[in-house]
């Protein structure tokens, strides 16, 4: 493998020309430029990253850090963090947490030990003030699904009490008076919110909760699947379900399925996300819509414009979930 010494060699100039060459320092000359990209080509030398960095303060990378890159809601905040990225001709470090404090540590660690000063931290493990942290140490650290009130101008979030609330107010308005609700089983933020948006829509419409129609499950479709078959057997007079996202959802209707129990027209079904899946299942999925794709793009805006030290016109913000009404609730009589 061809040193950058080998280079300055075979273009007859110094180690410091290659470095002002490779680095597009503005005291290269044309022919230094010339006969420098030359012997590269010829030798096929490739820049050591690690090496500009140090020059350059910076490795020209957005660190991104997600719960778990195989879900589909991951990697639709991947792509618009990358889709930001390749508009600053910048690219992506991926990091994995799996909503575990020690993993999401070293997750974050790792990417700022590789020079990223731009970062989209999507953290439900770590503390308050491990995160503060953070942020302290890296101007251009901002988190997204998540508010911290000391650094709020830094977090892209969404009011996840709201959004629960207005599904399951939906389902009340439509006549619907025992509503399930089958929340994931991870001990975040998100998780809590929405059961708690679920709760206050009952009580602001003086239903009692009841324990029994409250699960949960592993977020996904198989969990979704197990939980609506526990709640089957239970024997509820249930009319509706409020599931914590399209996935859990798409395990309750198979599920239902499965008993021959009809969707809508025995229960009704609503998720939360409007991932991609809602709209392909059948019946289609009335769920709740989640910009995940306009807060990536925005907390990833905001991560560059703070790394600069720059002003941003993009502040920390709260969005709104808004109701998707498709064809998964019908009105109960």
């Amino acid at each position: 493998m061809a040193t950058i010494k080998d280079v300055a060699k075979a273009a007859g100039v110094s180690v410091a020309t290659v470095s002002r060459v490779v680095n597009k320092s503005p005291k290269a000359s044309k022919a230094a430029i010339i006969s420098v990209k030359a012997a590269m080509k010829a030798l096929a030398y490739r820049p050591n990253a690690n090496a500009r960095a140090l020059v350059n303060k910076s490795t020209n990378t957005i660190g991104v850090m997600v719960g778990d890159v195989s879900d589909p809601f991951f990697g639709a905040l991947i792509k618009a963090v990358d889709n930001v990225a390749r508009s600053h001709q910048k690219h992506l470090l991926i990091g994995n947490g799996y909503h575990n404090a020690t993993t999401e540590k070293e997750a974050i660690e790792l990417l700022i030990n590789n020079r990223c000063d731009s970062l989209v931290i999507h953290s439900k493990a770590l503390t308050d003030q491990a995160l503060i942290q953070f942020a302290e140490e890296v101007p251009g650290l901002v988190l997204i699904n998540r508010h911290i009130p000391e650094i709020a101008e830094r977090c892209i979030a969404l009011d996840n009490q709201q959004g629960a609330n207005l599904a399951t107010q939906h389902l009340i308005t439509q006549g619907h008076q025992h509503i399930a609700y089958i929340n994931s089983c991870h001990d975040i933020d998100d998780s809590t919110h929405r059961k708690a948006g679920y709760l206050q829509a009952l009580t602001s419409h003086d239903i009692a909760p009841r324990q029994a129609y409250i699960t949960e499950c592993q977020p996904t479709d198989e969990g979704g699947e197990v939980a609506m078959t526990e709640i089957i057997a239970l024997n509820l007079p249930i009319t509706a379900v409020v599931c914590y996202n399209d996935y859990v959802a798409a395990g309750a209707l198979t599920a239902l399925e499965k008993q021959h129990i009809s969707v809508p027209n025995d229960i009704s079904l609503m998720g939360f996300d409007n991932g991609l899946i809602a709209k392909y299942l059948h019946p289609k999925l009335t769920t709740m819509h989640y910009p995940i794709q306009t807060m990536a793009e925005q907390a990833a805006e905001l991560s560059l414009a703070l790394a600069k030290g720059n002003n941003s016109d993009i502040k920390g913000k709260v969005f709104k979930a808004i109701l998707v009404e498709r064809l998964s609730v019908a009105r109960r009589a």
